[in-house]
This record gives structure tokens, C-alpha cells and sequence, in this order.
């Protein structure tokens, strides 16, 4: 199990770029100051054992949100606990809980309220989120994916003409809204696994909520960029000034229709979110749209419950991964893609190529990342054909295991030569070749991810969402509703053939979102606890961290901070401004259709290392967002 990195892999290697450095640095030394960070962790690389004989790189894809810069991270050691997240303030409360002596979802739980008002276009209570909870014996799956409407049909997304709609004209207003599962699930989670009481858990974000935050640089970017937000009387009147333009970086935002809300959680339960005036006002707005009303009522609202699920775990190499299972396709695809990979004789033997001259860091051999990309052609093809809500459309054999099946990744893998195949094809696992039609819809969620270790033996990996950039763009007592329905196949059939992930009442839209946990095999001890966000190339952007930490032997943060490189059985994508002219001709003379492209992921990641030869843990976060890890 690799404790820390090797002494020549430098995880802060990578430089930043100039346009975006000076001013989030400021704000992000500003807020940092206010938390008083210094004294609640340290921020040094852990010691670094004899260097590995394998490197590292791997590979990655494309954004729902733009980009807003990089700011590299150094990593951060605690002895104790931990807790990482996308914004400071939100991480802060994750910590706070901690160190009151909560639980891995005491922490989970008050990050994510902060997330709902510090990164409104992510995350929040109008949406939903995947978790992933070890107890210390035992994992579970709790699924608090959003549900489609009763009144829902695999029409939902044609227009009167009988043809199917643009992406956002499905996305924005009340047509996209599924009931939003997050308080349900985390309130499940909680009775389950909680410490400090339910009502302790919001006080936090409650109090930002009253007193006000500064607007962050990368939310001010996302306010500048978004063409649809203003469109919503309630959003115009929080996010932009009189005059139309938008809050810029450093104004004070204060939401305190969100604080009530809250408050009347934090006494009440969840139900009070899910029956009562914010249920009718929810199901109002939806209802009521101008040009894309939508189907999602009161009851609707009031019927959901989340589903806790057996996890996906799989072993790779001497590690035991553990991922969701559906309606989310993350898991699958990344054992599916470890799996592959692991059946490549070359895969272990293909460090990175060297240092690049241009100061950006290591990056993955041309040959490296021509296996990532395949392995995730082989992926994706897969999950296209076969990935939905199994509780409305079974799996090849009934079960994601034959998509996981040794024997089924190594006949996959033996696709793989020299030359890029370009285009996969479904496979045909456990001899079933199921009468559907490939999924071809767009995924664009904007999400976030919450990593927690506590000092009882607890973790969580937890991704969030409201789907695309700041959902719906429908405001409603201070938060935003999702889009979540757009993550279903807009098309319902093909050829006379169905499309698994097709709109239906009460079903959960296929996801990408790969909340992952490692155990060493055997011993069940926790390795590592990650995710990301980042739509469909989530997959890509989580299977890097396996790769680079587990074969390679580098720290989370320095695995986080590779670039990102990959295919979602399409073009190979690579990351733009992170790679070298060599990488990419090395790709395109392997026959990769190449597309340089912004990709921003925004991972987050806690593993296990040593410090002075005792047990500790090292957390990571992504130098292409705002987040930071806090702990002891």
C-alpha cells in the first residue's frame, strides 16, 4: 500500500497560471486567515519512502462549468480526522464537527449545507447526491439519486413538433426538476450513523447564511458566465446588482429566506423541507414557468425516500474497490476500467514520461495514456448500452457483476492494441446481449464531492449535485432547484428499440457520479476516500486517482493534480494548458482523434500514509478549484 509519494515525483510541481493566481490566492489566504488554518492542520508533503519503479500519470475529460484557474495545493496531514471539500468555509464546518467529536456524516452533512450557499451552483438541498458509508466493517450505498415525476412519460423531453428538444431547453425551467433527495438521504445516513445532534449540523451554514460570505473568485466567474440565471426574478435579485450586472468577487451575500429554511430542518427533521410550504412553493415554481413548466407536485415531493444499496467492490491488484451501483454508472465504469487495465501486461511498467520543461508538472508516456483512453472506450461503450435505475431495467444477467467480471475485462482488454480503436462497442456480458438501444444523451452536471475520515473508524465518500450549472436556474427560498431529469436519454427509443436510461415515473436518472472508497484486500483496513465532479468524464477524472496513487505511488494530491487525459468513447481528450506537444503527437500517432479542451474536475481525496512511522491521513484537493482538506 503506497504511504506517500516518491522522493522525485514533487506534487507542487505544477505552476500556476498567472491570470487567476494573484487574485484567488488573495481571497483564498483571506478566508483561510478567518478559519485560522494554520493551527488545525498541517500543509507539508508527508516523509517520502525509497522512490517506486513505477511513475504515474493517467488520464481525464471535459466541463459542465468553466474553468476558473489553478491554484496549486501542497497537500495537508492530520493524525486523527479529516475532512475535504470544494470551498474553505464549507470544509471549515465538515472540521468543526470533528472536532466536537461527530461522525464522518456528522461532517458530511455540515459541509454540505455550506456547500448550498457557498457553491449554489454545484450543490444543495434542491438536489440530490450518492454516499458511500464505512462504519468501520462494513459499506453501504445510500442513494438519494432524484426521482421523475408520477405524471413523467419517455415523451418528457419532445416538443410539440413530436421532435426532440435542444439540451437547454429541456434544462432551463420547470420541465428538468426531479423530487430533490439530499435532506432525505443524509437524515437516513444520520439516524444510522450520526453522533451530534441533527439540529447542531446546520448551525454553521445557518449562520453564514445570516451573517453573509464573501463571494469567492470561482463563483464569480460561474455568476459572469452563466447565459440563463438572471432569467429567474428570484436568482436576478441574489446573484446580480440593480443594474443587471453581476456580484463580483468579494461582495457579501446574505440569504436569509435559506437560514429559515434551514432552521425549520434543523428542528423539524427533513420533512420539513419535503411536506408543508416549501414542498407547495417547490412544486409552485415548477408548475408555473413562463415557457417550460414542469410536472413535479407537492406529492410527489412528499413521496420520496432514498434507497440504501449493496456497494459496488471489486479487487484491483492487492486493493478492494468500492464504488455505487445504479442508477449511478461511476462505480461500474471505474472497476470496469481498473479491471481492463489490470489485464494490460504493460500497465504497471508505464511511469510518467519525465518533468515537463514548461514547469506544469509530470504527465503521463504517450503509452500510458493511450491505455487509460482505451480502457475507457471499453468503459463507456458498456455503460452506454447497459447503465440505468435497475429498479426499472436490469442489468445483462441481473446483476452489475458481469459487467465486472474478471474474465469479461480481460476479453474486453484484448481489444486494446497499438492503434487507437477510435469508437468501441458494447460487449456481451455473461452471454446476454439485452434488446435496448445505446444511450446518447449529454451529461453537464455541475457537482461537488465531500471526503470525510473521523476519528471513530467512520468514512464517507460523498458526491452532490444539482445537475447542470446552477441547475434549473429556478430559485426557491434561497436554493436552487436541479435539472436532474435532463440526465436521462432524451431520445426514448431508437430503432424500435428502447434506451434504458428513458424517462419513467418514479424512476432515477442514470448518473456518472463515482463516489469511491479503497480497502487493502483482505484486511478491509481504509486506503484512500475520493471522488469528483465533473458530468460524465467523472469516471475518467476518478479512475486517474487509482491509477496514479495505487500503481504509481504518489500522494492523493499529486494524483489529483496530473492532468487530465482520457476518452469517453469518442475523441481523446486532453487537458488544456497541462500537457506537452509530445503527449499529444504521441496520441495522434497512435491514431487518437485529439481534442484539447478545458477540464474541470474537482476532486477531492483523503489516504491513509505515516508520519514518523505512525498511522495518519494526507488529503488532496483539486488545484483547478477552491477546495481545501482540514483536519488533526
Amino acid at each position: 500500500m503506497p504511504s506517500s509519494p516518491p522522493a522525485d515525483l514533487p506534487g507542487r510541481a505544477h505552476a500556476a497560471q498567472p491570470s487567476s493566481l494573484p487574485r484567488r490566492a488573495r481571497w483564498l489566504s483571506a478566508v483561510l486567515g478567518t478559519l485560522l488554518l494554520s493551527a488545525a492542520c498541517t500543509t507539508t508533503e508527508p516523509p517520502s519512502p525509497p522512490p517506486s519503479p513505477q511513475a504515474a500519470a493517467s488520464a481525464l475529460p471535459p466541463p459542465p462549468e468553466g474553468a476558473s484557474g489553478w491554484t496549486d495545493k501542497p497537500g495537508w496531514t492530520a493524525k486523527s480526522f479529516m475532512v475535504a471539500a470544494a470551498n474553505p468555509l464549507a470544509t471549515k464546518a465538515g472540521y468543526d464537527m470533528l472536532k466536537a467529536g461527530g461522525s464522518a456524516i456528522d461532517a458530511a452533512i455540515a459541509t454540505q449545507m455550506v456547500l448550498n450557499l457557498v457553491e449554489p451552483n454545484s450543490s444543495g438541498i434542491g438536489g440530490g447526491a450518492f454516499l458511500l458509508h464505512f462504519d468501520g466493517a462494513r459499506v453501504q450505498a445510500f442513494d438519494g439519486r432524484e426521482t421523475a415525476p408520477a405524471a413523467a412519460t419517455d415523451r418528457l423531453f419532445y416538443g410539440p413538433d413530436g421532435k426532440v428538444l435542444a439540451f437547454h431547453d429541456g434544462v432551463v425551467g420547470g420541465r428538468s426538476v426531479g423530487a430533490p433527495g439530499v435532506l432525505r438521504m443524509l437524515e437516513a445516513a444520520h439516524r444510522q450513523h450520526g453522533k451530534l445532534p441533527w439540529r447542531r449540523l446546520f448551525q454553521p451554514a445557518i449562520q453564514l447564511a445570516e451573517n453573509g460570505f464573501p463571494i469567492s473568485p470561482r463563483l464569480a466567474t460561474i455568476i459572469a458566465q452563466d447565459k440563463y440565471l438572471m432569467k429567474d426574478p428570484t436568482a436576478r435579485a441574489y446573484f446580480y446588482q440593480a443594474d443587471g450586472s453581476p456580484k463580483t468577487e468579494g461582495m457579501v451575500l446574505r440569504n436569509p429566506e435559506l437560514a429559515a429554511v434551514l432552521r425549520r430542518v434543523s428542528v423539524r427533521g427533513a420533512d420539513a423541507f419535503y411536506k408543508g410550504q416549501v414542498a407547495r412553493d417547490i412544486a409552485a415554481k415548477v408548475k408555473s414557468h413562463p415557457t417550460n413548466p414542469g410536472l413535479l407536485t407537492e406529492k410527489d415531493i412528499a413521496n420520496y425516500r432514498p434507497r440504501i444499496r449493496e456497494p459496488i467492490c471489486t479487487d484491483y491488484r492487492q486493493w478492494t474497490v468500492c464504488g455505487m451501483p445504479p442508477p449511478s454508472s461511476g462505480g461500474i465504469a471505474v472497476a470496469q476500467m481498473l479491471g481492463i487495465l489490470e489485464a494490460q501486461p504493460a500497465s504497471r511498467q508505464i511511469g510518467i514520461a519525465k518533468p515537463l520543461e514548461n514547469g506544469l508538472g509530470w504527465e503521463p508516456s504517450p503509452l500510458g495514456a493511450h491505455l487509460f483512453a482505451e480502457a475507457g472506450r471499453l468503459a463507456y461503450a458498456d455503460r452506454n448500452q447497459f447503465v440505468a435505475d435497475t429498479d426499472f431495467v436490469p442489468l445483462p444477467g441481473g446483476s452489475w457483476k458481469s459487467l465486472v467480471d474478471k474474465d469479461y475485462l480481460a476479453g474486453r482488454a484484448a481489444y486494446i492494441d497499438d492503434r487507437s480503436m477510435g469508437k468501441a462497442s458494447p460487449g456481451n456480458p455473461d452471454g446476454v446481449r439485452l434488446a435496448l438501444a445505446a444511450d446518447r444523451s449529454p451529461e453537464f452536471p455541475s457537482t461537488s464531492h465531500i471526503s470525510v475520515v473521523d476519528k471513530f473508524g467512520n468514512a464517507i465518500s460523498m458526491t452532490t449535485t444539482i445537475e447542470d450549472q446552477f441547475g434549473s436556474r429556478q430559485m426557491v427560498h434561497g436554493f436552487m432547484l436541479n435539472n436532474q431529469l435532463t440526465d436521462f436519454s432524451f431520445v426514448a427509443e431508437e430503432n424500435g428499440k428502447p434506451v434504458a436510461n428513458r424517462v419513467q415515473a418514479g424512476k432515477r436518472p442514470r448518473s456518472s457520479m463515482a463516489p469511491t472508497l479503497v480497502f487493502a484486500k483482505g484486511t478491509r483496513e481504509l486506503v484512500m476516500t475520493t471522488g469528483s465532479p465533473g458530468g460524465s468524464a467523472i469516471i475518467n477524472y476518478v479512475a486517474k486517482v487509482m491509477v496514479g496513487t495505487l500503481d504509481w505511488g504518489m500522494t492523493v494530491q499529486q494524483a489529483i493534480s496530473l492532468p487530465n487525459v482520457g476518452s469517453r468513447n469518442g475523441p481523446t481528450e486532453v487537458e488544456k494548458g497541462r500537457v506537452s506537444e509530445a503527449l499529444i503527437e504521441g496520441l495522434k500517432a497512435r491514431g487518437h482523434d485529439v481534442r484539447v479542451m478545458e477540464q474541470t474536475s474537482g476532486l477531492q481525496g483523503i489516504m491513509r500514509t505515516t508520519v514518523d512511522g505512525r498511522p495518519a491521513w494526507f488529503g488532496g484537493a483539486d488545484p483547478r478549484r477552491e477546495g481545501i482538506a482540514m483536519g488533526d
